[in-house]
């Protein structure tokens, strides 16, 4: 089956984009490094070039390049063994010859920003702060008592009342601190009228999500691999707020609607479809075709282009209001039960998954949760332990091995 030419086209873009932005920080503009589930829509409205932290590691895993990573933290006394995939991009911080990196290098960053969800994570952005010229700006990982029931019903619209106003008032305020430090960083301006469009075009590209989603949720037999569908998606969402983000999901839309109407299909044996909860596996994305001859097993669903389906579109007429409520609950949509677990049961039964293999790393947060759910609703689950960018304990035939064993006793139908 061939590649779907949007994600063709949105990984030869990053590569252009990637090459420009090195020779841009190279000439002396600001440059930032901000964690995927942070407002980048700021620095976007701002002209603020930025990489996404967790990006980066996957670049350095398929490059297989993170134990060069994380030894770099090692020899200097940090540990090498958590959240590495935050940690595997903190390691080109002490790298003697950044060039020789993935894609010629990360520059080194005038800013760092991320959400201080758990004590490691808020450690490494730390160190990040105390390299020369980088200043870290954190943003509070606040909680609700209350959780709303159906949250990506509420969210387009009514994300005040699934949010809550104390955690919204919280974070307009930090984001309206972010504003003036790059303002005095950076000597860039923050655009009232920029960020209108900005926001406005992140909402045009979570429909086109969202429709693509639906599609593949409908679809028998399943049109698209995940291999694909995660950078067709992906790359844009790094891009958001731009006109070419929102056109490439639109042309990720129309090339998946034309696979439908053609009956094109990953697998023409389709006998399970399969649900991956967790990050992507990027030491090993051939991992996800390897079932399909032996078992007819299609992943359908990875949480990368559902959560550009529904965690992403806000409306309303105060757009930095909007914006922290795309945030200040980010984390809840997708490790906090009930939250995390009653969306997950919903995607499975949408997609009408025949069982999940859910990734639980170390740093897990709230993944027994996800695992009861889907079980009480009546779906298998295999539960791998592993790390998406650490291969030392996620052999390949490991792997194959255990999900192999389980389809034939629990998912794949005869």
């Amino acid at each position: 089956m061939t590649r779907l030419d949007s994600a063709t086209a949105a990984t030869a873009h990053q590569r252009a984009w990637f090459a420009d932005l090195r020779r841009e920080v190279g000439a002396g503009g600001p440059f930032a490094l901000v964690n995927a589930d942070a407002p980048q829509e700021i620095f976007r409205t701002m002209g603020v070039p930025y990489v996404v932290n967790q990006w980066w590691a996957s670049i350095i895993a398929a490059k297989r390049r993170t134990q060069d990573h994380l030894a770099l933290l090692r020899e200097r006394g940090y540990p090498d063994d958590s959240e590495q995939y935050s940690a595997s991009t903190l390691g080109s911080a002490y790298d003697p010859d950044p060039s020789s990196g993935p894609w010629g290098g990360l520059p080194r960053p005038t800013i760092v920003l991320a959400e201080t969800t758990g004590d490691a994570s808020r450690k490494i952005f730390d160190l990040w702060g105390e390299q020369p010229g980088v200043t870290f700006y954190p943003l509070e990982s606040a909680a609700a008592d209350t959780v709303p029931v159906r949250w990506w019903e509420l969210m387009p619209d009514r994300w005040e009342e699934a949010v809550g106003s104390d955690r919204l008032d919280l974070m307009v305020g930090e984001l309206e601190g972010l504003v003036r430090v790059l303002e005095q960083t950076t000597g860039h301006r923050f655009s009232e009228q920029r960020f209108v469009e900005v926001m406005a075009l992140v909402n045009e590209q979570a429909e086109w999500n969202r429709r693509t989603r639906d599609l593949v949720a409908a679809a028998r037999p399943c049109p698209v691999a995940v291999t694909d569908s995660i950078p067709a998606v992906m790359v844009p969402q790094w891009h958001r707020g731009t006109q070419w983000a929102r056109d490439a999901a639109r042309r990720l839309y129309e090339e998946v609607a034309e696979r439908v109407d053609a009956g094109t299909a990953v697998c023409d044996d389709e006998r399970a479809r399969l649900m991956w909860i967790g990050r992507g596996l990027w030491f090993d994305l051939e991992f996800y075709r390897r079932f399909q001859d032996r078992y007819g097993a299609v992943f359908v669903w990875s949480m990368y282009l559902a959560i550009a389906a529904d965690g992403y579109a806000r409306y309303g007429p105060d757009p930095m209001r909007a914006l922290a409520a795309r945030f200040a609950a980010f984390s809840d949509q997708l490790y906090t039960p009930p939250w995390s677990a009653e969306w997950y049961v919903k995607e499975a039964r949408a997609h009408g998954v025949d069982g999940v293999v859910h990734l639980v790393s170390d740093d897990a947060r709230g993944s027994w949760a996800t695992t009861r759910a889907l079980r009480t609703a009546g779906i298998p689950v295999l539960e791998l332990h592993a790390d998406n960018v650490d291969a030392r304990r996620s052999d390949p035939g490991h792997l194959d091995r255990t999900v192999g064993d389980w389809l034939e006793r629990c998912a794949a139908r005869p």
